[in-house]
């Protein structure tokens, strides 16, 4: 496994939680993370994402873990495609209503052709993601007031049930862009480099 010459650590801030990402950006990006939460229900979320060169997703891995059960999904797109793949072990639904939530959605999706429009993958609670879209439109060299919505494929998690999804994004100024998805909105503040450092109500990097 190739080492990654970035680093990246989010503490969460609307639960307790981190996420930490090894990187290489040198030519589109190639990222493995690891991420926890203590809530739904206390979870260890292991990822890794592969783009190409103009930062659209073409692979991403992930699995989310718990006491009694696990999770994994993997997409791939080729040729405007995606093609999803999913595993099941123990009782995620079990876990939920132990804690006191309703039951998870199926890992994956039964329609992978609602994704089509999607380049770009966002995985819940994961703000690394937010760069994707970011990056591959060149928003931060827009002029001020520059909207983009765009269709994703937004990975829920613990579920990892996958869902087509519109997202906005609109340039406040170089270091910072207003985030928008069903009726939530959010301004990310963002280094030089389209990361993001502070997520208000999810995350703030150390």
């Amino acid at each position: 496994m190739p080492t990654m010459p970035k680093s990246l650590f989010w503490i969460r801030t609307d639960t307790a939680g981190t996420d930490h990402v090894l990187l290489n950006d040198q030519r589109g990006l190639s990222a493995r993370g690891v991420a926890t939460a203590v809530t739904p229900v206390p979870y260890t979320c292991t990822y890794s994402l592969v783009t190409d060169e103009h930062w659209a997703t073409s692979r991403f891995e992930v699995t989310v873990e718990g006491a009694g059960w696990v999770r994994t999904l993997k997409m791939e797109r080729a040729l405007g495609r995606w093609r999803v793949s999913t595993a099941e072990q123990g009782d995620l639904a079990a876990a939920l209503r132990a804690a006191g939530h309703g039951n998870p959605g199926y890992p994956g999706t039964e329609e992978p052709g609602r994704l089509e429009g999607a380049l770009d993958v966002d995985l819940g609670h994961a703000p690394l993601f937010n760069t994707l879209p970011i990056r591959r439109l060149g928003l931060r060299e827009g002029d001020v007031g520059t909207q983009q919505r765009i269709e994703v494929a937004w990975v829920h998690v613990p579920s990892l049930e996958v869902l087509p999804a519109t997202q906005g994004y609109t340039i406040v100024d170089p270091n910072r862009a207003r985030f928008a998805v069903q009726g939530f909105t959010a301004e990310l503040e963002l280094d030089d480099n389209a990361y993001v450092t502070h997520y208000p109500g999810l995350a703030e990097r150390r």
